[in-house]
């Protein structure tokens, strides 16, 4: 797999580099942005491999993102951080990775928000970067979201015996931040926030029995299907979100052209990350259904689940959170920014 989108990942550079090769459509001057990343080139980082070849193309190779992946530049919690004292320009964050840091933001982690289709998935999340409070979040780290990553939903990949109901989860640790974690809890089970990189051992060793990953791109990017015996299939309890972020001094030095530059790409940037999902997706639900148990609860279970673990979940983090931002309303812009009430 990961050949396999290095490979497109390539092909896409090499034809938009090759556009380089000819006069610039953008002016502009030399200019080098250090962006910091974890992992390895993968499904779920398109859209940093996607900015950078579509920069280099327009300015005839004048503006470049020097992608550096496997935490070169900064540990994956520490990339607001990094921001924050303009020690690279641009990174991606992952908002339940630091989410004291981040607490407006972790809004995206709720189990069960309308995000059912890659349209409502932009538009809910357009609408949280756009809120005052997320704003000034960001802000205080010195950052400001480009554009999501548009993580699709998660599900889990376990190893031992499968929990084909939702009380076989009681007794279960699992990989599972922010919302997510608090709806498995209402399960009975034991949530941990674990990197995307610490999870492989973890499940190899037993430390921790399942892990929630956006199915079904990060679960095989980063091998867990290797040390797995089934997985989860339509169980759906949400998502998070790991946008690719700039530092606001580096953005705010920008020429104007280089700025709206960066608007003008941004269509094409989303819809590569988007379709990679697509690709990757054809040939891993194959390959996972040949090689582990999928396990596939009914609509009972998982009204039951949605019942215990939606709203009730939702209603305690507006609790918690209400008199430090405008939670609810922060929710409310969620859902209607698909046309929905929250209720």
């Amino acid at each position: 797999m990961r050949s396999r989108s290095l490979c497109r990942i390539v092909f896409l550079a090499a034809t938009w580099c090759g556009a380089a090769a000819h006069a610039a459509e953008v002016e502009g001057p030399k200019l080098a942005w250090d962006v910091s990343l974890w992992g390895k080139p993968r499904a779920g980082t398109v859209v940093a491999d996607a900015l950078a070849a579509q920069l280099e193309a327009k300015t005839g190779g004048n503006w470049q993102l020097r992608l550096h992946y496997g935490e070169t530049l900064s540990k994956a919690r520490e990339n607001l951080d990094g921001l924050a004292i303009d020690a690279f320009q641009a990174a991606m964050i992952c908002n339940f990775y630091h989410p004291r840091k981040n607490p407006a933001l972790m809004a995206l982690t709720l189990p069960f928000l309308p995000m059912n289709s890659w349209e409502q998935n932009r538009r809910v999340r357009e609408a949280v970067y756009a809120h005052p409070a997320v704003v000034r979040e960001l802000g205080r780290w010195n950052a400001m979201a480009y554009t999501s990553s548009f993580l699709p939903q998660y599900e889990f990949l376990g190893r031992g015996k499968p929990p084909v109901d939702l009380a076989a989860w009681k007794g279960l640790t699992v990989r599972a931040g922010g919302g997510l974690g608090q709806a498995m809890l209402r399960l009975g089970a034991t949530p941990t926030s674990s990197t995307a990189t610490e999870v492989y051992t973890g499940v190899q060793q037993g430390t921790m029995d399942a892990a929630s990953f956006p199915f079904t791109y990060s679960h095989v990017a980063y091998r867990i299907h290797e040390v797995a015996d089934w997985f989860t299939g339509n169980m759906s309890p949400g998502t998070a979100d790991c946008p690719l972020a700039f530092s606001r001094t580096a953005y705010a030095a920008l020429p104007a052209a280089y700025k709206q530059l960066l608007a003008d790409v941004k269509e094409e940037v989303v819809a590569a990350q988007i379709q990679a999902y697509v690709d990757v997706d054809a040939r891993n639900l194959p390959m996972l259904r040949a090689e582990l148990r999928e396990i596939r609860y009914s609509d009972e279970q998982l009204a039951a689940f949605r019942a215990q673990a939606g709203n009730p979940v939702i209603e305690e983090w507006i609790t918690q959170n209400q008199s430090r931002f405008d939670a609810r309303g922060l929710v409310e812009t969620i859902f209607a920014a698909v046309g929905q009430t929250y209720e």
